[in-house]
């Protein structure tokens, strides 16, 4: 029988939940869990999609859709407003107070970016906190965060548990906050920022599996409720999210990377699974993310946002990169 504990940060409070939670669960040989679909980590799984016959081969080699990038003053305006920067990466001023979530910045070894950055790299100066969802180099960038830090020395970093030896040395910053699901981090009185619960995984090398926690963010602020729901396959963490927070103005949602289903759906939802988990959360808009920026699985370019937009759901806010919304 494996040895399992519970933990969490005890310099942050939890938050009041309408169930009860004692902490992230922390088995066998200090590696976190999902509280449900365990992660399968089977590299039987990993061969048969490897050598599996991709039904959407031609379809994806004669793709050519590409996001289009804008370029606008979103880093300079002053204005409260939320920018996709591609793949799982936003700027975000709340309340006067400026972050950046899983700051992607170039390519990420091997993967080119299929789309350009809306601004330059340098010009993300003036950032007040930084946050990283979790490990995976394709959310926690090893020379993106180093050249923010770099431009940002007093930024903050909010991540979750397990993350500060990591972040510390990418950045060299202690101005590290750590949090297990369901607790909230200190920040301006004008801000609130929750680290929220995803069913996913974290590995960075060979021996690393899940030793460091993986979520998603609520941050408040200026009468807005924005939810970041980070990698995530489906769960029933949606539902619960709308039971703790009954009035999100907008569900930041994965929809790529989600082919072949039977190996993908466990770590990334697919569009369907994004409208029904955007539906659970009872949030008053959607905005895709987690596709076009990177080559990362078997689906065409194009096919996630061309799925989402055939279901017709007019709460759903596709905007290229560097659009602007307004907060």
């Amino acid at each position: 029988m494996k040895h399992s504990i519970r933990i969490f940060n005890p310099d942050l409070p939890i938050m009041r939940l309408p169930f009860e939670w004692k902490g992230n669960l922390l088995e066998g040989h200090g590696r976190f869990v999902n509280h449900e679909h365990p992660f399968n980590d089977s590299f039987l799984e990993v061969l048969k999609w490897q050598f599996m016959r991709n039904p959407q081969k031609a379809e994806k080699t004669g793709d050519n859709w590409r996001l289009q990038p804008q370029r606008t003053d979103f880093l300079t305006s002053g204005n409260d407003c939320m920018v996709w920067l591609g793949h799982a990466s936003f700027f975000i001023r709340l309340a006067g107070v400026t972050m950046l979530i899983d700051p992607v910045l170039f390519n990420v070894s091997v993967k080119k970016r299929l789309c350009a950055l809306p601004a330059a790299a340098e010009d993300f100066k003036g950032i007040d906190y930084i946050l990283v969802s979790h490990d995976h180099r394709d959310h926690c960038d090893a020379g993106s965060l180093k050249l923010l830090a770099q431009l940002n020395p007093e930024a903050m970093y909010l991540t979750g548990l397990r993350m500060k030896t990591l972040l510390h040395s990418l950045t060299g910053s202690n101005r590290i906050q750590e949090a297990g699901w369901y607790q909230e981090y200190r920040t301006p009185e004008q801000l609130n920022v929750y680290y929220m619960p995803t069913r996913h995984w974290g590995r960075r090398g060979i021996s690393d599996t899940n030793k460091r926690l993986w979520g998603g963010y609520i941050i408040q602020g200026a009468g807005k409720t924005i939810y970041f729901g980070g990698d995530s396959g489906f769960g029933h963490h949606f539902t619960d999210l709308a039971t703790i927070f009954p009035d999100i103005d907008y569900a930041i949602l994965g929809i790529g990377a989600y082919k072949p289903e039977f190996f993908m759906s466990q770590a990334h939802m697919s569009p369907t699974d994004a409208l029904q988990a955007f539906k659970n959360t009872a949030a008053k808009k959607m905005i895709p993310m987690h596709y076009g920026t990177f080559d990362l699985s078997d689906e065409p370019v194009g096919d996630p946002l061309r799925v989402l937009q055939q279901a017709g759901n007019k709460d759903v806010l596709a905007v290229e990169p560097g659009e602007i919304v307004q907060l």
